[in-house]
């Protein structure tokens, strides 16, 4: 059966003309699925019983199982979600004092194979669909009973590689007659797929693109990101500029240091150099150890000196809070996980 969820409320109108429905039937269900989250198409009383049972017959509501929570001592809940085909993804709420956000993943495993990601060792199966993406909110909402204001496509798997997917599960989460969450308020994060970025500049989505960028030049970053050596970083710096250009939108660079890789100052020099007049801003991440991983945590030391040095020189840069390192829930150290 189809999942209901994959639908955005254009596609949905067209599922019920095809049952021989009336279209606004299809914003009732949207709403009743994803501004009131209902569980079971029962839920749904101002349809008619008719309508209810059509609707079980021919769709499903993809309601994920919690195969395992863990919180973190400062409050960060990791979830490990059955997608109820024998595979499993992990999704991470981190609480601010702003609100609640949450990081979603797109795929089932990663092709991407970046060095300094726990993903990397997973075999990849599988794209998530668009209503895959939106029940990690609607699950985690449900568990905590909360309502969650930012979503960050970070989690395991290349967003991008999974494009119309990820594009149809933003306009889903956006749509005001749902979820309602503000385009600004939804990040994607991508390590780098050149084409997909000048693609997803002509969509009008006024989210925030984030970049892994890790490197200043193309050998260390190949060194890190394999992808590097499909799209080098003048190519990357070229499509960010039209995004840019295109969107009026900031972007936000990823940064992760590595200790005696990326880190000293002559990587700051050059970091400066790359980005100077774009409207952009840095985030520094203090990578964090995965296991087999081939990179060190940065020292404190070299972190401060490596941000005041961007600061100084113009680029705007902060240092992300490390949310969720010791249930292995931060940057870079989610990992799918076998159903037991």
């Amino acid at each position: 059966m189809k999942n209901i969820k994959d639908f955005n409320l254009e596609e949905l109108k067209q599922e019920f003309i095809n049952l021989g429905e009336k279209p606004y039937r299809a914003d009732q269900v949207f709403q009743w699925i994803f501004k009131e989250n209902v569980t079971s198409f029962d839920e749904m009383t101002n349809l008619s019983l008719n309508l209810r049972e059509k609707l079980k017959q021919n769709y499903t509501l993809g309601i994920y199982r919690i195969i395992k929570k863990q919180v973190a001592s400062d409050g960060t809940i990791k979830y490990l979600f059955d997608v109820l085909d024998g595979n499993a993804i992990e999704t991470v709420l981190m609480k601010y004092h702003h609100g609640y956000s949450l990081c979603v993943s797109s795929q089932i495993g990663c092709k991407m194979g970046c060095k300094f990601c726990a993903s990397t060792g997973i075999p990849f199966a599988r794209n998530l669909t668009a209503g895959e993406i939106v029940e990690q909110l609607l699950a985690v909402e449900r568990d905590e009973a909360i309502s969650i204001s930012n979503v960050v496509f970070m989690g395991i798997g290349e967003p991008l590689d999974n494009y119309e997917n990820v594009v149809n599960a933003i306009r889903i989460l956006n749509n005001q007659k749902g979820i309602n969450i503000g385009a600004r308020h939804i990040s994607i994060s991508t390590s780098g797929l050149v084409p997909k970025i000048y693609q997803l500049a002509e969509e009008n989505i006024q989210c925030t693109l984030s970049i892994s960028l890790h490197a200043t030049t193309d050998e260390k970053r190949s060194n890190m990101m394999p992808i590097n050596n499909q799209y080098n970083i003048a190519e990357l710096i070229k499509a960010c500029k039209d995004y840019i250009a295109k969107t009026n939108r900031r972007i936000s660079f990823e940064y992760a240091l590595a200790k005696d890789n990326n880190d000293n100052l002559e990587d700051a020099k050059c970091l400066v150099k790359l980005l100077k007049g774009m409207l952009c801003h840095v985030n520094l991440i203090p990578i964090n150890k995965i296991e087999n991983g081939q990179y060190d945590k940065s020292s404190n030391e070299n972190i401060l000196k490596f941000r005041d040095y961007l600061n100084d020189h113009g680029i705007t840069a902060t240092i992300r809070r490390e949310l969720g390192s010791d249930i292995d829930a931060a940057c870079g150290q989610l990992r799918r996980k076998n159903l037991t």
